[in-house]
């Protein structure tokens, strides 16, 4: 109970997949599918010189949240950048397509990735998209998933894209979720479009308080398991229907925020065309007045 205690307190940001994992979950209900003791592994790895994981950076399983039967992933950023990779990705498939089989009563996705792996490209983006087709089948039969964002990665490229498929998506104050990360931008447009060192404006535009404010996400919470554990019960607890009613309306929201905010080059212009008081002061408050800020208007909705 000690040791359950002290893992609700740790920081989200800093903790390990199993610990994430550990303080989510009720204490002791987690029991994993193909865990490292299995030692399988990624085949790829080894040809690149690179040290593989005996669970290849992911843990996938089953517990209880309140009570409640969830099946729960959750990847290890500290693994390759929490990457996708070939059986990275099915061990996260097949817990998705179970969920077919056996409904849980949610799906808790612990993202944590920069993309895919470059050494397992072709793996990886197949996996990503196998994953969104089966978020969505789970979607429609009723199981929500939920995303729970704020670890080293973040979610970017393909994990920013099946954050944005999920039901409800909780960050916490360290997240980022893009599909395009700031260094690959500069990359392919120069610093001019977009300075990656620039730390300030990577989380103005990718930042958890920016996406929160603006509809990326549905909860913001601080760095704590325990406040993660209590945002994604909530979460569950409220999950929108889906359907195509739903998708049409999303899209006409997506345009109208593009009509509205368009052309605004940065979040402040954003914030400032959207009246919130203050808006050069958004990254700046601590978490407890930054709560009590109002959001856009038509930002509770699944527009990501």
């Amino acid at each position: 109970m000690i040791a359950a205690v002290q893992i609700g307190r740790a920081d989200w940001y800093e903790a390990s997949a199993r610990d994430r994992i550990a303080g989510l979950l009720d204490a002791g209900s987690f029991v994993e599918f193909l865990g490292p003791e299995q030692r399988i592994m990624s085949p790829h790895l080894a040809q690149f010189d690179l040290t593989g994981a005996f669970d290849d950076g992911i843990a996938v399983g089953r517990g209880t949240l309140d009570g409640q039967a969830v099946l729960v992933a959750a990847q290890e950023g500290r693994f390759l950048g929490g990457a996708f990779g070939e059986v990275h990705g099915a061990k996260l498939l097949g817990l998705l397509r179970g969920a077919r089989e056996r409904p849980p009563r949610a799906v808790l996705l612990l993202l944590d990735t920069g993309g895919v792996r470059l050494q397992e490209a072709n793996a990886g983006e197949l996996a990503i998209s196998e994953v969104i087709h089966a978020i969505l089948n789970l979607r429609r039969s009723g199981v929500p998933v939920i995303a729970l964002i704020g670890g080293r990665a973040g979610a970017f490229g393909g994990g920013g894209i099946i954050t944005a498929c999920c039901s409800r998506i909780v960050v916490a104050e360290h997240a980022r979720i893009s599909v395009s990360g700031p260094e690959v931008i500069e990359t392919n447009k120069g610093v001019e479009e977009f300075d990656s060192r620039d730390r300030a404006l990577v989380w103005r535009v990718c930042g958890a308080r920016s996406r929160y404010l603006l509809g990326g996400a549905d909860g913001y919470v601080t760095g704590s398991i325990a406040a993660m554990r209590k945002a994604a019960a909530a979460m569950i607890a409220d999950v929108p229907s889906f359907g195509m009613t739903m998708l049409q309306a999303e899209q006409q929201r997506l345009t109208d925020r593009l009509h509205r905010f368009g052309a605004c080059r940065d979040a402040p212009e954003i914030w400032r065309a959207a009246g919130l008081p203050e808006p050069d002061r958004v990254g700046d408050i601590d978490d407890e007045a930054f709560l009590t800020m109002p959001r856009i208007a038509g930002a509770d909705h699944d527009a990501r």
